[in-house]
């Protein structure tokens, strides 16, 4: 990533290109340096079928990961990640399901990170990255993550967090000895309990949900969740209908109460599904 802002147009399929029902999206994304680091260690990624036969045989990804690591070491360890998975959905076999495909995936990126860690520093692991993906097709979106990177999923003006932080303050607060307050406000916070890089095995967590027309996913780094609510974040896109629009306000915001570290954001909107079923591991559409 570049030092300054990085703006991607929204390059998905415009209304009437294919016909319906058939899942259709729009996407907009944007990243930031921040006011205080020198440097970006975000990076961000999508694929993006461009036929009928390619949205219901793979579907469209998205991939947002945070660099950990001192010098360039960030920068190459969050794009070693997002490039591995985008590279390996674009040659995954067709109608694979992605809740099995994403954590392959995930698990490939994880050794591609850990071994350029290795060669960079042959002496212990030099790289590390959080990585979030949303993987969508027909009318459900999987999401896989590793670390504090988030998925949030916008529906009727509420916003629900799909991910849970892997943080020393998460797992603290799952195992019951921290309360959401307290976990918000530890210094554990920000100190990862896993990410792709650190080690050659790395336990992903993914989960499945059916989306509707009008939901908003959102992929954000901690850049911008850190300083800006799930419920400030739903408002914004709810009453922004220009999803660039909407990332330049959530962007705009991060810094003004924050800016100390890299900003990066997604937003996916769904315009259109295709509702199935599955008999025999086989999909089936649904009238």
């Amino acid at each position: 990533m570049m030092n300054q802002r990085l703006w991607l147009p929204d390059l998905t399929a415009r209304p009437g290109l294919f016909p319906h029902p058939m899942l259709d999206v729009e996407f907009a994304q944007l990243s930031d340096v921040g006011r205080v680091r020198r440097h970006n260690e975000d990076y961000l990624g999508h694929s993006v079928p461009t036929t009928p036969t390619e949205i219901r045989s793979h579907g469209w990804l998205f991939v947002l990961a945070d660099g950990v690591g001192g010098q360039n070491a960030g920068e190459v360890a969050s794009r070693t990640a997002v490039e591995s998975v985008l590279t390996g959905f674009r040659a995954a076999g067709p109608g694979e399901p992605h809740s099995a495909l994403l954590p392959r995936l995930v698990q490939s990126a994880n050794l591609s990170v850990y071994e350029a860690g290795m060669k960079a520093s042959p002496g212990g692991n030099a790289m590390a990255t959080t990585f979030v993906a949303c993987a969508l097709r027909y009318d459900r979106a999987l999401i896989a993550h590793v670390g504090d990177s988030r998925c949030y999923l916008v529906r009727r003006g509420h916003a629900a967090a799909l991910t849970r932080d892997h943080t020393l303050a998460g797992e603290q607060q799952r195992m019951g000895l921290l309360s959401a307050e307290e976990a918000a406000e530890s210094q554990r916070r920000h100190v990862l309990s896993r990410s792709l890089g650190n080690d050659m095995f790395v336990n992903v967590e993914t989960s499945d949900h059916q989306v509707f027309v009008d939901d908003i996913l959102v992929l954000c780094s901690d850049g911008l969740h850190a300083s800006i609510t799930s419920s400030e974040i739903a408002i914004t896109v709810t009453h922004t209908p220009e999803l660039e629009a909407s990332a330049r306000k959530l962007v705009t915001l991060a810094n003004q109460r924050d800016g100390s570290d890299n900003i990066s954001i997604q937003l996916i909107r769904v315009r259109s599904v295709e509702r199935i079923g599955m008999y025999r591991g086989r999909p089936y559409r649904l009238r």
